[in-house]
């Protein structure tokens, strides 16, 4: 008699990450870190987030910006939507849900919109589609440096009841401190580690998600003290993905219909549709550990945990629907060329 055996599919573009960021969500919840050693490991976690930068740097090549940086066009065109379109978007689902939504998720949603694009799944999806790589590198790289100095002042213009203090000039400056100086220093640093790098990716990636596990879990757990759970309900999360779900499908119809109506080639048109349609939980995590009080940031960091899964899914998806487009425009190119060299 057969033995069946079940295995376990996740659905398509589903990040294994995210039940890593769950599983870190719970133990905070269950086992917060507390008094002395929430200081301490506190202080472990800006040193392994000064480490991550570092490595960002270390990755991002020359040859990679020069072979982009010329296309201005469409780099201007991913920071309008990254920097522009998102905030409007921001204050436009802050307004719709005033009176009604919890004040702590509208912030968390404002902060989402407020924050530069990310760099990897940018590539990587541009890659899968047929896109211009080398375009999608500098802009969503230029995006995440740009970002370091815009986010604190947009959020300093449009957040700084949240922000606490509300000093944009303080803000920046810690930023600068803690992210953008070890990010110059690993660019500095190519030709003693790129080679280095490059033969232990499997290491570099798990620095890159340990060091956002930890912001996760000090965050969560200052949260989880100062009563997260009380505050937040299942409708409040349930408003979270509704609203996630609203900023992701118009900022993705906007960047399409833009591409096209600026006359964009298509393998522009995916570069520009990856890049200016995601936001950063790498660089969102660690900028709010930076802007908003510790028992704040738990709270303020959810919408965007969603928004990073749920950006992963629908974009892998979309990247699969280019490809296919663009092998049925080469294989249709083919036919027409074969034919007519008959």
């Amino acid at each position: 008699m057969p033995i069946l055996t079940m295995r376990l599919k996740l659905p398509a573009g589903f990040d294994p990450f995210l039940l890593a960021l769950v599983s870190v969500v719970t133990v905070a919840s269950l086992l917060p870190c507390r008094g002395l050693a929430a200081t301490v490991f506190g202080r472990m976690t800006v040193a392994a987030i000064a480490l991550l930068f570092f490595l960002h740097g270390a990755k991002l090549s020359r040859e990679a910006i020069v072979a982009g940086i010329s296309h201005w066009r469409l780099h201007l065109l991913v920071a309008a939507s990254t920097f522009v379109l998102f905030p409007i978007l921001g204050l436009g689902v802050q307004a719709l849900g005033h009176g009604w939504m919890n004040p702590q998720i509208a912030a968390g949603l404002l902060f989402l919109c407020l924050l530069p694009s990310t760099v990897q799944s940018s590539i990587a999806f541009t890659s899968i589609a047929g896109g211009n790589v080398p375009a999608a590198v500098c802009s969503a790289s230029a995006s995440n440096l740009v970002g370091i100095f815009i986010t604190p002042v947009l959020v300093g213009l449009l957040m700084g009841a949240h922000a606490g203090a509300g000093d944009t000039l303080h803000s920046m400056e810690a930023i600068a401190l803690q992210l953008l100086a070890p990010f110059i220093l690993g660019h500095l640093s190519r030709p003693l580690t790129a080679k280095v790098l490059g033969a232990h990716k499997k290491v570099v990636n798990l620095v890159d998600r340990g060091s956002i596990l930890m912001v996760v879990y000090s965050a969560f757990s200052a949260a989880v003290v100062d009563g997260l759970w009380r505050k937040l309900s299942a409708l409040d999360l349930a408003v979270v993905l509704g609203m996630d779900g609203l900023i992701l499908a118009v900022a993705l119809v906007c960047t399409t219909w833009a591409a096209r109506a600026f006359g964009f080639s298509r393998a522009d048109e995916i570069a520009i549709v990856f890049c200016g349609s995601k936001k950063s939980l790498a660089s969102g995590v660690p900028m709010a550990g930076v802007l908003f009080p510790a028992a704040a940031v738990g709270p303020i960091i959810v919408p965007l945990m969603l928004f990073h899964q749920m950006q992963l899914m629908v974009c892998a998806v979309l990247a699969r629907r280019y490809a296919a487009g663009t092998a049925r425009q080469a294989a249709e190119i083919g036919t027409i060329s074969s034919s007519t060299h008959r």
